[in-house]
């Protein structure tokens, strides 16, 4: 909050970039800029309604995103020379029209089970590196992944978003699994820790899924 005047700064460069200078982008910078709008207008949405305390009512945390209401589906920013709002950003230009399914590892909801909102924005140039990092970054922390004997447990994101991953990361895992498993354990053995590794490389390996903690991330939750 008390970088406000700082973040309607980049909430107007971003409105100011047209449709048609973003077609002229690379792949890499345009799936760059999306990924910033989608932290840089949640964070906005968090900054408008902050503090966020929800009512006794709630049937959410009341400390929590969810509190705003349509902050997802109704209320509408300006990027890329359209009106969009976050889910249309997410379904409908990220997930479907990238194919890069770490993006999952890159937009925050300002949740405390979210992977965390990194300190400097994504950048064409260094994307690929970016996104590996927030990958291992969120896979070492235990919102990310615990390992727990023969069980990995992992972020509801994979159980959401599992599918997603099923291109890139399931053929890098033998085993009689259905499609979703395989991946998910493939994304493991690419970016997760050592040990994680291990684990998702043998036969009686179980997958569960952790509790989403829907609760702010701020400092003082």
């Amino acid at each position: 909050v008390r970088n406000a005047p700082l973040l309607e700064g980049v909430v107007k460069e971003i409105t100011q970039v047209s449709q048609e200078t973003v077609k002229t982008w690379t792949r890499e910078r345009q799936l760059a800029y999306w990924i910033n709008a989608y932290n840089i207008f949640t964070l906005k949405a968090i900054v408008n309604n902050y503090p966020i305390q929800g009512t006794w009512f709630s049937l959410s945390p009341r400390n929590s995103i969810k509190q705003i209401h349509g902050v997802w589906d109704k209320l509408t920013w300006n990027a890329g020379g359209r009106n969009v709002t976050l889910d249309q950003i997410e379904h409908e230009i990220l997930r479907p029209l990238f194919n890069e399914p770490r993006i999952h590892f890159a937009i925050n909801c300002a949740s405390v089970s979210c992977p965390p909102l990194r300190c400097e924005p994504y950048q064409g140039d260094h994307l690929e590196q970016q996104l590996s990092l927030a990958a291992r970054d969120y896979l070492a922390s235990n919102l990310g992944l615990q390992v727990n004997g023969s069980t990995l447990r992992v972020s509801s994101l994979f159980d959401w978003y599992g599918h997603d991953f099923i291109p890139h990361f399931s053929h890098l895992i033998e085993a009689n699994r259905s499609e979703k498993e395989l991946a998910i354990l493939g994304v493991i053995v690419k970016y997760g820790p050592e040990t994680a590794e291990t684990v998702a490389r043998r036969s009686d390996t179980r997958i569960r899924f952790l509790r989403y903690n829907w609760r702010l991330n701020d400092t003082a939750s």
